[in-house]
């Protein structure tokens, strides 16, 4: 039983990852990415490290929601982002979304309720994560880090308003 919700768990990911790459709506886009990292998440547990599925399913689903929600309030554009929201909120953009997302609840309600623990492998702590992390992997988590901050100060350099250059050459 585990290895076909394993296998409909990983259809349903690439399918919602698929979706994301191809919406035209950042929107929509979001949805899906959200769903795709959400199977990934019931893919970690089906494999039994639940820690990285609860790390999935916290930091990137609900860090990349939080993420949109504060680009969508810094970029508030009045009357023209409240039409855009009425187009959004629409029920035909959120057939697709909540059969996948309603997909993936019903295989975690059997794998809680029904799963056994033998098959689903064995468990991964918390302590044995950072071991790994910290031990063999030093280098690949250290280069990650330079990734993010590089992306940052990218992020931070084009999002910082423009100053206004005056004749003696320094901004205002």
């Amino acid at each position: 039983m585990a290895l076909t919700l394993f296998y409909i768990t990983s259809a349903v990911a690439v399918f919602a990852t698929v979706m994301m790459i191809t919406r035209f709506n950042a929107v929509h886009g979001l949805l899906y990415l959200i769903l795709s990292l959400l199977a990934v998440g019931v893919l970690f547990f089906l494999l039994g490290a639940y820690f990285a599925a609860v790390l999935e399913v916290i930091i990137y689903a609900g860090a990349i929601m939080v993420l949109f929600v504060f680009v969508i309030m810094m970029l508030n554009q009045g009357q023209k982002t409240l039409e855009q929201e009425r187009i959004w909120l629409q029920p035909g953009t959120w057939i697709g979304p909540s059969l996948l997302a309603a997909i993936l609840f019903v295989e975690l309600v059997i794998i809680v309720g029904y799963g056994d623990s033998a098959e689903t492998g064995y468990v991964v702590n918390a302590k044995q994560v950072g071991i790994a992390l910290y031990g063999p992997y030093l280098l690949a988590v250290e280069l990650a880090s330079m990734l993010l901050l590089a992306g940052l100060v990218g992020a931070y350099h084009f999002g910082r308003p423009m100053l206004k250059v005056t004749k003696t050459g320094r901004g205002l």
